[in-house]
């Protein structure tokens, strides 16, 4: 088996969606070191390391990257172990060189091909499927493996279909029976009762909605409206989980932005392959949050001709570092290139030029003109959890609150947000145009624009770390 360069390696939140538990990907992470690997090497279908343990004798670990499978020579009974958890960040970090696989591991992923080949031959000769089988959304082959046989890539479709639709089956009847024994069942405030139907969700390939429920699990019991939360983000799932199961019947565009909610893995390298949105991009806004033990940071982009939204996101280990080639208060030239449906998330392609000097800055709108628009937004994907906009408003506090308003209304602001003491210092008591990231808890100051200057104000995953103005 001939090394390859591998050019659609797999995102951290894949890693993530495979784990067994957030305990298992953090005991994997904290073995991602290379100095305690030897004998690391990468192919194009598989990566393999030999890792010092606390055993006397190194365990040998290999995954398949391309048809998703590991092997390790660990005792673990949790599949994956930390140790295939472990290669694979560092896979993902580029810390695994393009080698010859050894004859071992070319003859275990050599069987998993042949087998493989096995399946695609009987598809190929069995009957066409019934009209009942689900089609796959369009634009979106759902592998994060490169389509080497339209007759195997079928299969393994299918497959990944029905197993979607088996989980969002199982998510629906979890849910009912929440409603029906009720929000004050001494289950709903065990970590446990949400861990193990996220676990169901991951196997069933709905990462999307397996981290959906887990970050509803950390809302129990920590502010004293939870009930509200939980029960409406409750009436999303159920909504997700009703489309998912009938996507085949969805407008095209509709079908994939549910199917991307619903969890469905789309590679980067068909997004970047779509025709790109090519103009001058203001960076808005930037805003980390911690989603289990992975930094997520979402940039938010207006376009200047366009006038679009558009959030490119980055993900890292803990305390890893995160991209930072968008600069909040520039506007580059750039081609954008968006996720399939109306999903307002998109990849950044080639960036023609750095936007210049000066500083950018998106138009500010009124309160009632945001809400307009951010209710617009609502109305195409109602499962949205985080929006942005930009107003030209000013702090004031209600009701013990803190608010931007002007004279067309309010917006309350989320409580505890990062930014608000810069945001009030900035303001002076007048008007400011800030861009704003609308969540179910209110809006979080993202950025402060001043006519020299954007203060980056918005949320980070290291406190500690701060960004001169």
């Amino acid at each position: 088996m001939a090394p390859a360069e591998q050019t659609d390696r797999w995102s951290i939140e894949q890693v993530v969606a495979i784990a067994p538990s957030a305990a298992r990907f953090a005991a994997g992470e904290a073995l991602a070191v290379a100095s305690r690997w030897s004998t690391l090497g990468a192919d194009a279908r598989v990566v393999w390391g030999r890792c010092l343990g606390s055993g006397a004798e190194p365990y040998d670990t290999v995954v398949d990257h391309f048809d998703v499978a590991w092997r390790c020579s660990c005792p673990s009974r949790s599949q994956p172990c930390k140790h295939a958890l472990a290669l694979l960040v560092l896979w993902i970090r580029g810390e695994v060189p393009a080698a010859v696989a050894p004859a071992g591991v070319a003859a275990w992923a050599s069987s998993r091909a042949r087998r493989a080949d096995a399946v695609a031959a009987a598809v190929a000769d069995a009957p066409a499927p019934s009209d009942d089988v689900a089609a796959p959304p369009a634009r979106d082959d759902g592998e994060v493996r490169p389509d080497t046989d339209a007759s195997a890539s079928t299969s393994a479709r299918d497959d990944r279909i029905e197993r979607l639709r088996g989980g969002l089956i199982e998510l629906d009847r979890w849910l009912d029976d929440r409603l029906r024994t009720g929000l004050a069942d001494p289950s709903v405030a065990r970590y446990a009762t949400w861990d193990g139907l996220a676990a169901r969700l991951t196997d069933a390939r709905a990462g999307a909605l397996a981290n959906r429920i887990r970050r509803l699990a950390g809302v129990v019991g920590t502010r004293p409206d939870w009930h509200e939360h939980v029960l409406a983000e409750i009436g999303v799932l159920h909504l997700l989980a009703q489309a998912g199961q009938r996507v085949p019947d969805l407008p095209g565009p509709l079908a994939d932005a549910v199917a991307v909610a619903a969890g469905w893995q789309v590679r980067q390298a068909d997004v970047l392959a779509g025709v790109p949105d090519t103009q001058s991009w203001v960076v808005a806004g930037r805003s980390d949050t911690r989603e289990d033990r992975i930094e997520v940071r979402r940039v938010w982009l207006r376009g200047v001709e366009s006038g679009r939204w558009a959030v490119v996101l980055s993900f890292a280990a803990y305390r890893q570092r995160l991209d930072a080639d968008l600069v909040v208060g520039t506007a580059p030239h750039a081609d954008l290139h968006r996720y399939p449906g109306s999903s307002l998330r998109a990849l950044l392609g080639t960036v023609h030029d750095g936007g210049g000097a000066g500083v950018a800055a998106p138009p500010a709108s009124s309160i009632a003109d945001a809400c307009a628009e951010l209710g617009a937004a609502l109305a195409v994907e109602p499962w949205a959890d985080r929006l942005a906009a930009t107003v030209l408003a000013t702090p004031t506090v209600v009701a013990s609150r803190w608010r931007l308003t002007d004279c067309t209304g309010s917006l309350a602001m989320a409580a505890g947000a990062p930014g608000t003491a810069v945001l009030l210092a900035a303001s002076a008591g007048e008007p400011v145009a800030v861009t704003v990231e609308w969540t179910t808890s209110g809006v979080v100051p993202l950025t402060v624009h001043l006519p020299d200057r954007a203060l980056d104000i918005g949320p980070r995953a290291d406190p500690s770390f701060v960004v001169a103005a």
